[in-house]
């Protein structure tokens, strides 16, 4: 039996002139970006989907930015993606100009241990 497939995000074509596909390691990694980077209200259908991470960027950098992206992220992840993942750990860091999100994390499915780390400078 072969691996399943889902399409790529965002959605392109491939060579083929097909969707294109991915695997099911870098589509769990795609919906985490997703849920961290969609701005509540974006989608019409889900208006308190995602955490508004990309609105976090023009905010003052340091501990209390950190402390309100680990709150927010955390949450967003364990509301929408508890069917898909565990959060073993979750770390926002600011230093000087760089805010830096480190997500330690297993599929349901696997139990694998992975690791995402998202740098803003």
């Amino acid at each position: 039996m072969s691996a399943p497939q889902y399409f790529d995000r965002p959605f392109n074509v491939d060579g083929r002139g097909r969707g294109a596909l991915t695997g099911i390691d870098d589509h769990v990694r795609e919906l985490i970006e997703a849920v961290l980077f969609t701005n509540p209200g974006e989608r019409v259908n889900l208006p308190d989907f995602g955490c508004g991470l990309r609105q976090l960027i023009f905010a003052p950098n340091g501990d209390l930015l950190a402390t309100a992206t680990e709150s927010l992220a955390a949450s967003a992840l364990n509301r929408w993606l508890a069917d898909w993942i565990v959060v073993d750990k979750l770390t926002v860091t600011a230093v000087e100009s760089s805010l830096t999100v480190e997500l330690n994390y297993r599929r349901r499915d696997t139990r694998e241990p992975q690791q995402l780390s998202i740098t803003r400078s």
